[in-house]
C-alpha cells in the first residue's frame, strides 16, 4: 500500500479543557465509526492474506465490502488508514492485558497463556507483517516507530496497573516482563517462518513459567 504525504491532525485534546461535556453520538456518527471499523479490520485481512506491499485501497474496500468511494471518504488515502490500522493493532494488544489484569487467577500460568494466545492470533501476524516492511518503507516507518514508542511506554504502565503485587521488587518485575515478551513473542515469530517445533511449544512456556515464578516477590 503507498503511502501517502502525513495528514494534518486537529488536536482534539483542546476541546476537553474547555470544561463543556462532549455531545451524545448522533446516528451518523455511529455509523461513520462502524464503517470505518469495517475498513480497519478489513485491512488487517488484507494484510494477512496478501503482504502489506499487495494490500490496495481497492483490496481492501472489497475485503469491507465498501466502494472504494466509500473507504476514501473516511480514509483520506493509504497512510490514513495506516495510521488507524496500527493505533487498531496496538489497542488489541493492551486491551488483552487488560484482561489478564481483571482475571479473578492471574497465576503465572494464566498469563503466559493467555499472552501465547494473543500473539497466536491474526492481530500479530498483521504487526508482524508491517514491522518487517517497516524495515525497508522509509514512510511506513516514519508511522510505526512513533506508535510502538508510545506502545511500549502504554504497556508498561498498564503492566505495573493490572499486577501491582509484583511493585515489591521492580527489578524483578521489569526482568520478568522482558523475558515474556522476548521469549513469547520470539515464538510467535518463529511460528509464522515455520521455524519453531510445535513439540517445543508446551515445554518451553512451562520453563518460562518456571523462570517467571522464580523471580515473582512472595506473597505477604
Amino acid at each position: 500500500m503507498k503511502i501517502l504525504p502525513k495528514l494534518q491532525h486537529t488536536d482534539s485534546s483542546k476541546r476537553a479543557v474547555t470544561g463543556v461535556a462532549p455531545a451524545p453520538p448522533t446516528q451518523q456518527w455511529l455509523k461513520s465509526a462502524q464503517t470505518k471499523k469495517r475498513l480497519i479490520e478489513g485491512a488487517i485481512r488484507c494484510i494477512v492474506k496478501f503482504g502489506y506491499s499487495k494490500t490496495t485501497t481497492l483490496r481492501v474496500a472489497a475485503e469491507a465490502g465498501l466502494s472504494r468511494g466509500a473507504m476514501l471518504h473516511h480514509f483520506e488515502n493509504g497512510e490514513a488508514l495506516m495510521r488507524a490500522v496500527i493505533a487498531e493493532l496496538n489497542d488489541k494488544r493492551l486491551r488483552a492485558i487488560r484482561r489478564t489484569g481483571d482475571m479473578d487467577s492471574r497465576g503465572v500460568h494464566e498469563v503466559v497463556r493467555t499472552y501465547w494466545n494473543q500473539l497466536s492470533s491474526s492481530s500479530f501476524t498483521a504487526f508482524h507483517e508491517l514491522s518487517i516492511a517497516a524495515r525497508t518503507d522509509q514512510g511506513l516507518a516514519q508511522i510505526l516507530e512513533p506508535a510502538q514508542a508510545e506502545f511500549r511506554e502504554r504497556r508498561y504502565a498498564l503492566s505495573i496497573e493490572a499486577f501491582p503485587e509484583w511493585q515489591k521488587n521492580r527489578t524483578n518485575f521489569d526482568l520478568a516482563l522482558a523475558l515474556s515478551q522476548q521469549t513469547i513473542e520470539g515464538m510467535a515469530i518463529n511460528r509464522l517462518v515455520h521455524g519453531l517445533d510445535e513439540a517445543m511449544v508446551e515445554p518451553l512456556l512451562t520453563n518460562l513459567e518456571r523462570q517467571i515464578q522464580e523471580l515473582k516477590p512472595p506473597a505477604d
